[in-house]
C-alpha cells in the first residue's frame, strides 16, 4: 500500500510499505478514507521527539470503513464507517474504565521510554513514535486499529465525512480543555493557539457556558476563523502585549480559564529576548520545549483560576514562574486527550447543529502531495488550517 513516511527531519517521503494485518482478536483494519494532518505532527517532523525510525508512518486523526475484523470485535461490522480516536486505550485498566483512556495501562508495548522519561506509561498514539507504542499512522491506503470496539466509533447517519474526521484528535481535545477546566456559567476564557484544536477549545467553551472567549494568535485568517466561525473575541500577540490587553478586557483581573492549544514550539513574538532565550536553549538540547505560552497563561490568570493544558509537551522546560503559579493560587490541568470519554457526546452536538468542525478542513489533497502539504501547513501558507489527505482518491 501507499503510505506518508517520516525518514528524518523534515524530509517526509510517499512509500510502498506492506499492507497492515490483524495480529490481535480484537484488531479491525480500517481503510482510510479521510486522515487529517495535526500540529503536534509537526514535533515529529521539526525532529523533537526523539523515538522516531526512518520509514515510521505517520497520521493519527483519520476516518474510514472497516474491511477486516477480528473474532473478538463483538460491536463492530465490516462495511461500518468509523472515526478511531487517535489515542490508544485498552478499554479494561482501570484508567480506562474511569475515562482516563490516555493513561491506559496497556495499549503501549513499548512502556521502557515513557518511564524512563516520565515515572510511569501512559498509552499507544497512532503514527507518534516508538515512545508512544510505535503504531503504524493513518497516512495510508489501510490502518490496523487494536482494541477495536473501545476505540472506533461508528459515525452516524446524517453527519458527512467532513464533519466526523475532527472527531478523531481535535474536536475531543478542544473539548476536553474546556471540560476539564471545569467552566462554569460566565466565565470568560482565553485560549492561546487559533489552530484547529484551539478552534474547538473556543466553541466548546461556550457550549460549557462561558460568556466570552478570546483567541490569541498571530495569522490573521485563523484570528478570523476564531471570530466568524466560533464567535470570539480575538487578540494579535505579534501587535499587542497579551498581559495588558487581558488586563484591560477583564478590568484588571484576568481570565477565569486560560487554555493552551499551542505546546512544545510556542513563539513570543511579543518578546524577542524570551524567544531568542528559548529558541537557543531547545537548539543546544538544555530545555525539550519553548514554554511561552504557559508564562503568559501563568502572568495573564485571574489568582484562584485554572489552567487547561492540551498543547503536546514532550520534555523539560526553563525559566518556568512556579513562584507566581503558586502565590496566585493556581489550578493546572493537562493531558492527552480522552476522546473515548467524549466522542458519543460530540457527534449529539454535531447532529443537533451545536458544532460543526467542517470548515476546519481548507485543504483535500491526495497522499501523493504530503510531503509538500505538511511544508504548507507548517509555513501556514494559502490560508491552511488542516490539510486532510484522502488516499483512495
Amino acid at each position: 500500500m501507499k503510505a506518508l513516511c517520516w525518514n528524518g527531519t523534515d524530509d517526509l517521503r510517499v512509500e510502498r510499505v506492506p499492507d497492515p494485518v490483524l495480529v490481535n482478536p480484537h484488531d479491525v483494519i480500517v481503510k482510510v478514507a479521510l486522515s487529517s494532518v495535526c500540529g503536534s505532527d509537526l514535533h515529529l517532523i521539526d525532529g523533537y521527539v526523539p523515538t522516531m525510525r526512518p520509514g515510521d508512518i505517520i497520521g493519527h486523526e483519520f476516518l474510514g470503513e472497516i474491511v477486516e475484523k477480528g473474532p473478538e470485535v463483538r460491536y463492530l461490522n465490516r462495511g461500518d464507517r468509523v472515526i478511531t480516536v487517535s489515542i490508544i486505550g485498552c478499554g479494561h485498566c482501570g484508567h480506562c474504565q474511569h475515562g482516563e483512556s490516555s493513561l491506559c495501562d496497556n495499549s503501549n508495548p513499548n512502556p521502557d521510554y515513557a518511564r524512563t522519561a516520565y515515572g510511569h506509561c501512559g498509552a499507544g498514539i497512532f503514527g507518534y513514535s516508538h515512545a508512544f507504542g510505535g503504531y503504524a499512522g493513518s497516512h495510508a491506503d489501510y490502518i490496523r486499529v487494536p482494541y477495536a470496539d473501545f476505540n472506533a466509533f461508528r459515525v452516524p447517519e446524517g453527519v458527512s465525512d467532513e464533519k466526523a474526521v475532527f472527531v478523531s484528535d481535535a474536536v475531543p481535545t478542544g473539548y476536553m480543555a474546556a471540560d476539564m477546566a471545569g467552566i462554569k456559567p460566565g466565565d470568560m476564557v482565553a485560549v492561546w493557539g487559533c489552530g484547529g484544536v484551539g478552534q474547538m477549545a473556543i466553541r466548546s467553551a461556550y457550549l460549557l457556558g462561558a460568556e466570552r472567549v478570546i483567541g490569541i494568535d498571530r495569522f490573521p485568517d485563523r484570528l478570523r476563523a476564531a471570530q466568524m466561525k466560533v464567535g470570539a473575541e480575538t487578540l494579535d500577540y505579534s501587535r499587542v502585549d497579551v498581559f495588558d490587553a487581558l488586563q484591560a478586557m477583564t478590568g484588571g483581573r484576568g481570565p477565569d480559564v486560560c487554555i493552551d492549544a499551542v505546546g512544545m514550539e510556542a513563539d513570543s513574538a511579543s518578546n524577542a529576548v524570551e524567544d531568542l532565550y528559548d529558541r537557543a536553549k531547545q537548539a543546544v538540547g538544555l530545555q525539550t520545549d519553548r514554554p511561552a505560552v504557559l508564562r503568559q497563561m501563568i502572568e495573564s490568570c485571574r489568582k484562584g483560576g485554572t489552567l487547561s493544558i492540551v498543547g503536546v509537551y514532550g520534555g523539560v522546560i526553563d525559566k518556568f514562574p512556579m513562584g507566581a503559579a503558586m502565590n496566585k493560587g493556581l489550578t493546572f490541568r493537562m493531558g492527552q486527550q480522552n476522546g473515548q470519554r467524549y466522542a458519543g457526546r460530540l457527534f449529539e452536538h454535531i447532529r443537533n447543529g451545536d458544532l460543526d468542525p467542517s470548515y476546519l478542513m481548507t485543504h483535500r489533497l491526495p497522499l501523493d502531495d504530503g510531503p509538500q502539504a505538511y511544508r504548507m501547513f507548517k509555513e501556514k501558507a494559502d490560508d491552511c488550517m488542516r490539510v486532510v489527505f484522502a488516499p483512495q482518491g
